[in-house]
């Protein structure tokens, strides 16, 4: 997508198509946002997405919007009451944002139209009045931002169209989460790579493996917080901070939080530099654990998926990915396992996935594959 014209007038649409939305009064708005007698929020992350910085290949992050509006879609998991969250992780200034819209309601943030969202900050608005959202809703957001903005912190592909005036991107600018109200079942993040951001299933399609969790446990409200190339230990320019770095931000700041599921790993050992010392990498996710328990939080831990075929798989790296896996399969890293390899690996050839569930490249699964790893979460696990 050329960046010239969009770079100057932004639009980003999180599309109305499939929602299902109803007018709800306002106290029953209130009544839903609180626990009966406790008065603690029961809001709970329906979308998210996780931010990065952008290169200088990404052309409409980096350069910025002025009086522009993107728009985005976004398929929610858990419905009800609806509040919208931005974040500007990597900005360097303020911008402006608003007027919002969200299911063609307008959005106010504490009861204005428009406010600023502080560099390094986020931004959660005020519940939008006569909204409420059903189950697997997709939400259209769509969001002025009178700007200039400067490089606008952004994921780069979420596997979905949105568009920046009227020109399709499959990147979301600013919003980061859709919350919600009505979730009556697990309350979930993923926190993963370029497999939970999905790669390897068609775009606007909704084949993840979190959404195709979402979808087996009803009532469950699923963040997906994959980012394409991420690791557990080192950070990148181009795919943002490891997921030690990142998981005060994108984990531990969720309203409603009950459950992390880590799905990292594959990218410390097949990008350069690779980590080749399983002690390392099992350290990171003790660190993760000790600091998700002591936000009360439960930790499932996914092994490292098979990815033989792959250009950078090699036997050494291999032999790596296997005492990970021997590790976490004890029980002595996480408080319950997700044996996604289990679930992919093909009994004939451990180190490469099922024919069926390759989605060609030997690293990614493709749809068929995402479901045997939504699959492979145990419901009991998550509660």
């Amino acid at each position: 997508m050329s960046g010239r014209g969009p770079a100057r007038r932004g639009v980003l649409t999180a599309a109305a198509g499939l929602a299902a939305v109803a007018a709800t009064a306002p106290g029953a708005q209130a009544a839903e946002a609180s626990n009966s007698g406790m008065g603690r929020s029961r809001w709970t992350t329906s979308w998210a997405t996780a931010q990065t910085a952008p290169t200088v290949t990404d052309t409409v992050a980096s350069a910025g919007l002025s009086d522009g509006t993107f728009t985005a879609n976004v398929r929610l998991s858990a419905g009800g009451t609806v509040r919208l969250r931005y974040g500007h992780a990597f900005g360097t200034v303020p911008v402006l944002i608003g007027p919002v819209t969200a299911g063609g309601r307008p959005v106010t943030f504490g009861g204005r139209r428009q406010a600023w969202i502080a560099a390094g900050a986020s931004l959660t608005s005020d519940p939008v009045a006569g909204l409420r959202a059903t189950e697997a809703a997709v939400l259209t957001v769509e969001t002025r931002l009178p700007g200039p903005t400067g490089p606008l912190s952004f994921h780069r592909n979420t596997h979905a169209s949105h568009t920046v005036d009227g020109v399709r991107t499959p990147s979301v600018f600013l919003l980061t989460g859709v919350e919600v109200t009505g979730a009556h079942g697990p309350v979930i993040a993923v926190l993963g790579d370029s497999i939970a951001e999905g790669v390897g299933t068609p775009d606007d399609a909704d084949l993840r493996w979190p959404d195709q969790l979402a979808r087996r446990l009803p009532g469950s409200a699923v963040a997906n917080l994959g980012i394409s190339g991420n690791r557990v230990l080192l950070d990148d320019a181009r795919f943002g901070p490891s997921g030690q770095a990142r998981f005060d931000r994108d984990v531990l700041s969720l309203p409603g939080l009950r459950t992390v599921l880590v799905h990292l790993g594959v990218n410390d050992l097949q990008q350069p530099p690779s980590q080749t010392d399983p002690a390392r990498v099992l350290a990171g996710y003790r660190q993760l654990v000790l600091r998700a328990r002591n936000a009360g939080l439960r930790v499932v831990g996914a092994t490292i998926t098979p990815f033989g075929g792959w250009t950078r798989w090699t036997p050494e790296l291999e032999a790596v990915r296997q005492q990970v896996n021997a590790a976490v399969r004890t029980g002595r890293v996480f408080d319950a396992v997700a044996d996604f390899d289990a679930a992919l690996h093909n009994a004939e050839q451990p180190s490469r996935m099922l024919p069926a569930y390759d989605s060609g490249d030997g690293l990614h699964p493709n749809p068929a594959g995402h479901a045997a790893l939504a699959a492979a979460v145990d419901r009991r696990h998550l509660l």
